[in-house]
């Protein structure tokens, strides 16, 4: 398949699914991390229409779409104004309704639990399909993930394990807390890989 990771600058849902022998590349505004030859820097949205025939699957940044960070819209962060926060929150719901409607037949769209202003500026929004855990695919953490699936089925757990830490909630403030704090987890982009590798 010819796979399209929107939104990535880490590779590793890229490099799971060309582990599985897939076309796969990874597109994001930020260099990629590992040196690879199959990431596309620039906007996703120039290239939604390059014949991504079977899946896509879209980490969109989720800093005003998500629940946690309702707050900052009413009582906006220093240095910030609520007119900046609504602004961010417009463009990120727009980047979200381009992924969820994009002209690919199977699509996969990861973000948290969304809040009620979010939803309302999202076209054609629906509710996600399924919510998973990193403990349910061999990481020993809790991060509630949300998944919006077309023509893909649900995610079946791989390697339940114990040890359920909130290890992104405690992260501390620091330079890297975005990058660290958006890191996907690699038994989840192996179960992705596999499960609708083939389907």
């Amino acid at each position: 398949m010819k796979v399209l990771v929107a939104c990535e600058y880490s590779g590793i849902v890229r490099d799971a699914f060309l582990d599985e022998g897939h076309d796969a590349w990874s597109c994001d505004i930020l260099p990629t991390e590992t040196n690879s030859n199959r990431h596309i820097q620039g906007d996703v949205r120039d290239v939604l229409h390059w014949g991504w025939d079977m899946l896509m699957v879209a980490h969109p940044p989720c800093t005003r779409l998500c629940n946690s960070g309702v707050r900052w819209l009413f009582n906006p962060p220093n240095g910030k104004t609520k007119d900046q926060m609504w602004q961010e929150l417009r463009e990120g719901a727009q980047l979200f309704s381009d992924l969820l409607n994009a002209p690919i037949e199977k699509i996969c769209i990861e973000n948290p639990v969304m809040h009620k202003h979010a939803k309302k500026l999202i076209e054609g929004y629906r509710d996600f399909t399924q919510s998973i855990q990193p403990w349910q695919f061999g990481h020993g953490e809790t991060k509630r993930t949300c998944l919006w699936l077309k023509n893909l089925t649900p995610l079946t757990p791989t390697d339940i394990v114990e040890g359920r830490e909130a290890r992104i909630h405690k992260m501390p403030p620091s330079a890297n807390r975005g990058k660290e704090r958006s890191r996907f987890y690699p038994g989840i982009a192996k179960a992705m890989a596999r499960q609708w590798g083939n389907a």
